[in-house]
């Protein structure tokens, strides 16, 4: 299912169709070269004196690291995540050997935008969640000190939304996507006044 963004101009395409939906096809398989591909992207986004602090866990449907994803995610999210072809976890490494690395949050932010529009590039579908344990996920797979558990990302193909099997799911997966409008967004001069004309 298509829902394109509705923009007052175009923009990459990438960008108007990326949303974060939940229904998943359980028998298509996210390939390792469309993994590779995924984390190319992620690795290569920008970050702050180029500290790279982003860091994912991978897991494809039907290995040992999958099951330990799906498991600290809420139970909300396992409801549906299950069937997808690969599961994330994006980790911050807030600290190197220099210290604190500053605006760590924001550099695994851009690196899981480059990889959730990448995922689209490639005709795939991606859900980014808060809706999982950061304890069970530092537990589960060994965490330093110094990285923190922020995203959980779900990765696949689309399939029809009757596969949620749950009518309150189905509807918000049709549900037409919603933004604020620009004269709420952006301002100039100051707080409040639109920067751009409508």
């Amino acid at each position: 299912m298509r829902k394109p963004a509705e923009t007052r101009v175009p923009v990459l395409p990438a960008i108007a169709e990326r949303w974060s939906p939940r229904a998943y096809d359980a028998a298509a398989e996210v390939t390792s070269h469309q993994l590779v591909t995924l984390l190319e992207a992620a690795r290569w986004a920008p970050s702050f004196g180029n500290t790279q602090p982003a860091r994912y866990l991978v897991g494809r449907r039907g290995d040992p690291t999958f099951a330990r994803i799906l498991a600290t995610l809420n139970t909300g999210n396992q409801a549906w995540a299950f069937r997808a072809g690969a599961l994330l976890i994006g980790v911050t490494v807030v600290e190197n050997e220099k210290g604190e690395v500053p605006y760590a949050d924001y550099g695994l932010g851009l690196a899981s935008e480059n990889l959730v529009l990448q995922a689209v590039e490639l005709g795939l579908i991606a859900h980014q969640m808060a809706g999982f344990s950061a304890e069970a996920v530092r537990s589960s797979f060994g965490l330093p000190d110094n990285a923190v558990a922020r995203v959980a990302i779900a990765v696949g193909h689309a399939t029809d939304a009757n596969v949620l099997e749950d009518e309150q799911r189905i509807e918000r997966e049709h549900k037409p996507r919603h933004r604020i409008p620009l004269a709420e967004f952006a301002f100039s001069g100051e707080w409040g006044t639109p920067a751009l004309d409508d």
